[in-house]
């Protein structure tokens, strides 16, 4: 049976982006040091946003980043004229429904200091404003 012997936590503050779907592990990963010490483990990677998501997909070829910003604007268009809650903007609702549609955190395993991703797998930050400011992700492992 494996023994919870460390729950770390830590708030990373991620630069403003463009509208669209980015890769983050790396920016991530420089702000844990502590990820270091840790042989077997879970990141819980939450984000502190409703107009903002997080998901794990392709880590190489960037036509696939600018592929699901196309879909998610396609199936969640901002032309559409029934949305009330448009106080910020035409993106304003449909950020709110994207985000939930994609979701506001991931779990990652750890092993032996590193976020256990496959090889083509990488973290995205999915931007759906298209003028948001710095994002701010809540970090917490739970190590043996």
């Amino acid at each position: 049976m494996t023994v919870i012997n460390m729950i770390l936590q830590k708030e990373i503050t991620l630069k403003p982006r463009t509208r669209g779907f980015h890769l983050i592990t790396d920016e991530i990963v420089s702000q844990l040091p502590s990820l270091d010490n840790i042989i077997k483990g879970v990141a819980h990677i939450f984000i502190k946003h409703t107009s903002a998501s997080l998901t794990i997909n392709e880590n190489a070829d960037p036509t696939v980043r600018s592929d699901m910003e196309t879909y998610f604007n396609r199936i969640v268009p901002e032309s559409d004229t029934f949305y009330k809650h448009t106080l910020e903007g035409s993106d304003d609702m449909t950020s709110h429904i994207k985000s939930s549609m994609i979701g506001n955190s991931i779990i990652v395993p750890i092993t032996n200091g590193r976020l256990n991703l496959g090889v083509w797998q990488g973290i995205y930050l999915c931007e759906h404003r298209n003028n948001s400011g710095p994002r701010k992700i809540v970090v917490t492992m739970i190590a043996e």
